[in-house]
Formats: C-alpha cells, structure tokens, sequence
C-alpha cells in the first residue's frame, strides 16, 4: 500500500490508484518553478480512474496560519500552477515516471480539488474552527469552478469517500 507522508500525516492509497508528491518532482523543482516567481505546487496527485485529484494538505494543530495570502487564493495558485505543469511535463521532463504520471494526468477525463485541513479544536463555543470549512469551501467553489465545481475540504476523520486513507 503506497503511502506519502506530508507534514506528518500519512495518505494511504491502494496499489491501483496512482500517486505522487508533486512539489517533490524534479520537474518541478529544476524546471517549471524557475520559469516566474509565484510558480506554486499541490502536494499530492492522485490519479483514479480517469479522476485526476490534486491535493493541498495544510495542517494547522497546534500553530496558526501565518501566511498573509488568503487561503482560498493560495489554494487557486497552487492548483493553476500545478495545472499548467502538466503538459509540459508530460514532453519535456527529463525523469520518464514523472513525464508518463503527467501523461495520465493529461490524459484524465475528470479533475477534482481537495483541500485536506487539519485543525487544533477551539476551546470556544461561539467559534468552534479557526478557519470555517463551509464558507471556504463556497470561496473555492467560487474560484475553481472552471477546474472542479465541487472541491472538497476534508480532515482525516472526514474523508467524504476519497480514495484514500489518512493516518494523523
């Protein structure tokens, strides 16, 4: 069972489904990201079934978010950037499992965001989750809906039937 650890949390995929931690690609590092400032990376590619899935994995237990960018916005950039990779990884990239993974990504007929979120519980009641899933997910909705009209934000106890499993 294949498993890619990001931030210290463990995805856990069956041996069918194809995987990879794209940021980790030397596509990306030694190619693509050169190219402009602002180039940015989902964390994880999954591809099932003709399903694309590109994955951003934020972990906030335990620490606040820092960045000044708004998170829907960060999300956007990292999903276009990652998007725009795709083909000319599939030509030009100089490792053949990276540039056949990018082919199948290519080559999906479906594509879906997921933002895994991970969040320390608040201790108050008026305001239970620093950052509140439903109106980042309509934020999402909003500025994705060319690439998936329906993103999903998940934690690991609330996968809403991904494909995968996640060990905090």
């Amino acid at each position: 069972m294949p498993t890619i650890d990001v931030d210290g949390l463990k995805f856990k995929f069956n041996d069918e489904i194809k995987t990879s931690k794209f940021d980790d690609w030397s596509f990306y590092r030694n190619q693509f990201s050169k190219m402009a400032n602002g180039i940015k990376a989902v964390d994880i590619i999954v591809v099932e079934n003709k399903t694309v899935y590109l994955v951003e994995v934020k972990d906030y237990r335990g620490r606040l978010r820092e960045k000044s960018l708004d998170l829907a916005t960060e999300i956007q950039i990292k999903v276009l950037s990652t998007l725009s990779a795709m083909i000319p990884a599939s030509c030009n990239a100089n490792d053949i499992d990276e540039k056949q993974f990018a082919r199948q990504v290519c080559s999906s007929t479906k594509i879906r965001v997921v933002l895994h979120l991970e969040q320390s519980p608040s201790t108050s009641k008026l305001h239970p989750h620093i950052i509140y899933w439903s109106n980042l997910q309509q934020k999402l909705r909003k500025i994705l809906k060319a690439v998936d009209p329906h993103p999903k934000v998940v934690n690991h106890s609330e996968l809403h039937g991904l494909p995968w499993a996640v060990d905090p």
